[in-house]
């Protein structure tokens, strides 16, 4: 039994920009929920759009017992996990919002992360703990909500949390007006444990209510019985970086080691709001006439190091401060210093040559870290999709390796 999108498209206008990216990406619904299949999620943080217009199919009680079935421990992880699962597996509207706050978060923020859950403080989390969450964010969520017609939100609410949620506030605080700038903030400002012990009697309720996840039988095992410790936690959530920024090189690299300096360009200012790009593409152009390439060793440090941009942002605005500009030594060790991320030197020259608009061989605040904060937003929104220029040397290293 399929349900076609057209069929309740109007929930897209009492939905948010994350709930329509999910609704648009989904492709399971069970007992009137929908769910990402970890290609559903995979698809959505690397691509503009679906592969094609989809379906949400209904899952039978039996089919989403058989997929349950099938997943894998959490000691059994990997950073292929959610390409091997494909698409037998489910994930939950507040699991993809939890995933995404995953990827740009800095591995040190992951301890972080791991005590927000563990609210009895014994160094292990449990599924009621972590059912927490869906508390969180659902409160999170109404804060956001459009107005409009009640009985279409009260669905909208039923496709994303599986059952239907009142008005009662749950999360009593006395900034109840002040609503913060993100989910990630959202979770860091609930974790007193006095809030958490409200929640975590909410969490009871959610339990008995909602279907088990691919991500709860990963972490928790198929009955629910087991508990989570930091190691396999944030392996997990190293992993799931890993596995996301491999995805995006090897879209680049044709099966090579390296991607060239033009499409790294291109990766980064494809989730920027940059208007002019090609200003940007062809600065480098110019500045890089030899392709050397990127590693995806170096690819992925840059990426840690982003994640790690609000320390690095304090670092910056003291040479802003002092009405300084950065040289590439100076960034090289501001990076180092504030994250503890090594960038090479061909990295952080090839940062320059796209960044460094007015050619004077320094990167101003502006220059940079406007636009990067920009790119942490991934997943959050809509993509801006970027035309893809290719070198004479990209078309001879792929057209080899078609051969």
């Amino acid at each position: 039994v399929t349900e076609n999108r057209s069929d309740l498209e109007d929930l897209h206008l009492y939905a948010t920009p994350r709930e329509q990216r999910f609704r648009r990406f989904a492709s399971l619904e069970f007992e009137g929920q929908l769910y990402m299949t970890p290609y559903d999620f995979i698809q959505a943080v690397t691509s503009d759009e679906p592969k094609c217009a989809k379906k949400w199919r209904s899952l039978s009680k039996q089919e989403l017992n058989q997929i349950l079935m099938e997943t894998p421990p959490v000691w059994k992880g990997s950073s292929k996990l959610f390409r091997n699962l494909n698409e037998k597996g489910v994930i939950s509207y507040t699991e993809y919002l939890f995933l995404l706050c995953i990827l740009t978060k800095p591995h040190a923020g992951f301890r972080i992360a791991f005590n927000m859950f563990d609210t009895d403080g014994n160094e292990m989390v449990d599924k009621k703990e972590f059912l927490v969450l869906q508390e969180i964010f659902r409160k999170k969520n109404e804060k956001r909500e459009r107005k409009g017609d009640e009985e279409k939100r009260a669905m909208l609410r039923l496709q994303l949390y599986g059952y239907h949620t009142s008005t009662n506030s749950v999360l009593k605080t006395e900034g109840e007006d002040l609503v913060p700038r993100s989910y990630w903030d959202t979770l860091r400002r609930s974790t007193s444990q006095a809030l958490f012990s409200d929640l975590a009697e909410r969490a009871d309720d959610i339990s008995s209510s909602l279907s088990d996840t691919t991500l709860l039988v990963h972490f928790f095992g198929k009955k629910g019985k087991a508990e989570l410790n930091f190691e396999d936690f944030y392996r997990f959530m190293d992993n799931l970086q890993t596995e996301v920024l491999e995805i995006e090189f090897l879209s680049y690299s044709n099966g090579m080691n390296t991607i060239s300096e033009e499409d790294f360009a291109h990766i980064l200012l494809r989730y920027t709001n940059v208007e002019n790009t090609s200003s940007y593409l062809e600065n480098m152009r110019c500045r890089i006439p030899e392709e050397k390439g990127i590693t995806f060793d170096e690819f992925r440090s840059f990426f840690q190091f982003l994640n790690n941009l609000e320390d690095f942002t304090i670092a910056m605005q003291m040479y802003n401060f002092a009405s300084r500009s950065i040289g590439q030594d100076e960034f090289k060790r501001a990076v180092y210093v504030a994250t503890g991320v090594k960038l090479s030197p061909h990295l952080v020259n090839t940062v320059f040559k796209i960044f460094d608009v007015d050619r004077d061989d320094q990167l101003s605040y502006k220059e940079f870290i406007g636009i990067m904060k920009d790119r942490l937003n991934r997943g959050f929104r809509g993509y801006k999709p970027i035309q893809r220029y290719t070198t004479f040397k990209s078309c001879v290293r792929k057209e080899l390796y078609s051969r």
